[in-house]
């Protein structure tokens, strides 16, 4: 469908506006690894991405075609990305740290024309390349270079008639996280990015005096939908960090004027683990989470912040996040409301919806490749099998709570036990032990169990300071909390969950301990 004409935003068309709209305003202040800061407006920005998509183009990219990211957070990412989806073609976002095995496989299975890797990382990208018996054009860069020579030299830039694509035109391919199987590969359209960017400007109220603090990996779908994204449609300002800091995240808040952010728990934690002082000059008005924090820890985050941090709740292929809590009186325990422009709903194993204060899977309601992802790479069945009509089924169990509407987070598909028939959610037996005042945090699985089928069994980190847990004295703290069915059956301390890039707990590494 490339060049279609359609009145659906598209990313590329929303990147346009915002370039005419607000050309003098910042768009994206750097810190490099050395602290060195380099920035750019929109209109500057416009001018090194239209040179970059110049250079992809004679090198071959056009409508329909891949190119690779393997890069970390970096100027070169960001202008890749946009000048890649400026020619109608595709990214495929890759985790930095990937090994040549892991590169193959992205490689044969998407076929790109152009690979732009980290200068250090051009080795395991050729490797990955020999193995998949590919053709495809390496480009190495430095991640700190502001200039972006080897993206640039001598490339002028695209014709200002370029065709501008169209809204179903495939913009990205996402690879998932992968903590329970192959990863899948999340098909995302110019127009979900544009849905993206929108909904999520909206729920965070952004205009163009604000700046987004980035210090999420740029390959996941969190930094791409909830910061950049959204700031490209509403004309904001992105301070982007090369990784996440947890001893210098308020400093660089504060040095930057940032004034929103997006986290997930486990960066949160790390930051508490540090115990910093709070930033005097620190002006955040607006921080997003995902996955839960204690209300004790959410107290102290909000004071080291400045501002209340909001629950979310997405997935790379619902695009927005479909629940945010409000910005008045969020309740850290629960992922809020569903987010305006987002239809959800709550369905039991046959499909229909059940009675509010009932456990069931929460499903999204869209257009597929316009509000929800197009499908999965070469995989219809999966794609089919993800969709009960026009509802997308994420696996995910929540509940709304009769008493206000919010939607509280039960479990993923194999985060819901069976204990002797009993229904119990690791993610709230997580809570209360990560509440513990010597408990950084806690990961819960199930085990098999001859008499109650299977039992939960408990992983936790000791909190800073703690040179010994008393795994006795959290036994009777969970006992005094929680049912019996939902009580640990073992525990065991650990110095850190195993975690994929973005802080995602791979429990099936706990699984294997077992």
């Amino acid at each position: 469908m490339s060049g279609a004409t359609s009145v659906v935003p598209t990313l590329a068309g929303r990147w346009r506006s915002a370039v005419a709209a607000v050309p003098d305003r910042p768009f994206l202040v750097w810190e490099g690894p050395d602290e060195a800061v380099a920035s750019w407006t929109y209109a500057q920005f416009d001018d090194l991405v239209s040179r970059v998509a110049a250079r992809l183009d004679r090198d071959g990219v056009g409508p329909g075609s891949a190119v690779h990211l393997l890069l970390a957070n970096s100027p070169a990412f960001v202008a890749t990305w946009l000048a890649t989806v400026r020619l109608g073609a595709w990214v495929v976002p890759a985790d930095p740290s990937s090994r040549a095995h892991e590169l193959a496989d992205h490689l044969s299975r998407t076929r790109p024309v152009v690979a732009v890797a980290g200068s250090e990382r051009v080795d395991a990208l050729g490797q990955g390349r020999a193995d998949a018996g590919s053709s495809v054009t390496i480009v190495g860069v430095g991640e700190d270079d502001t200039e972006l020579g080897a993206l640039t030299s001598g490339a002028p830039r695209l014709a200002v008639d370029h065709p501008m694509p169209g809204s179903l035109d495939r913009a990205a391919c996402m690879f998932t996280s992968g903590t329970t199987s192959r990863p899948k590969g999340v098909e995302i359209t110019q127009a979900a990015y544009a849905f993206a960017g929108d909904v999520m400007a909206a729920a965070a109220a952004l205009t163009p005096v604000d700046r987004y603090l980035v210090v999420l990996p740029m390959f996941h779908a969190n930094a791409q939908y909830y910061s950049f994204a959204a700031a490209i449609s509403s004309g904001s300002a992105v301070a982007l960090m090369p990784a996440f800091s947890a001893s210098r995240f308020l400093a660089q808040a504060a040095r930057h004027r940032a004034s929103c952010a997006s986290l997930f728990a486990a960066p949160m934690r790390m930051i508490l683990a540090k115990q910093p002082s709070p930033e005097p000059t620190i002006a955040l008005r607006h921080c997003w989470f995902a996955q839960n924090v204690s209300d004790d820890q959410h107290a102290e985050l909000s004071r080291l912040l400045g501002c209340t941090p909001r629950q979310l709740y997405g997935m790379t292929e619902t695009l927005a996040a479909v629940l945010t809590d409000s910005a008045l009186g969020p309740v850290p325990s629960t992922m809020g409301y569903p987010t305006l422009g987002c239809e959800l709903a709550v369905h039991d194993d046959d499909g229909q919806p059940v009675a509010v204060g009932e456990v069931g899977e929460i499903v999204v309601g869209g257009g597929r490749g316009v509000s929800l992802l197009a499908g999965y790479l070469d995989d219809p069945e999966t794609t089919e099998r993800s969709f009960r009509g026009r509802w997308f089924r994420t696996g995910d169990r929540a509940v709304v709570r009769p008493s206000d509407g919010r939607w509280r987070f039960i479990g993923r598909g194999g985060e819901v036990l069976k204990v002797a028939g009993e229904n119990v959610s690791t993610v709230e037996i997580e809570a209360v032990l990560s509440a513990h005042p010597d408990v950084l945090e806690a990961a819960v699985i199930g085990a098999p169990d001859p008499m109650r089928d299977e039992v939960p069994v408990a992983f936790i980190v000791a909190g800073p300071g703690v040179t010994h847990l008393d795994l006795e004295a959290v036994a009777a703290w969970a006992a005094e909390r929680l049912a019996k069915s939902k009580r640990p059956a073992r525990y065991e301390v650990v110095d850190e969950l195993p975690r994929t890039s973005v802080g995602k707990i791979r429990k099936f590494q706990l699984r294997d301990r077992l």
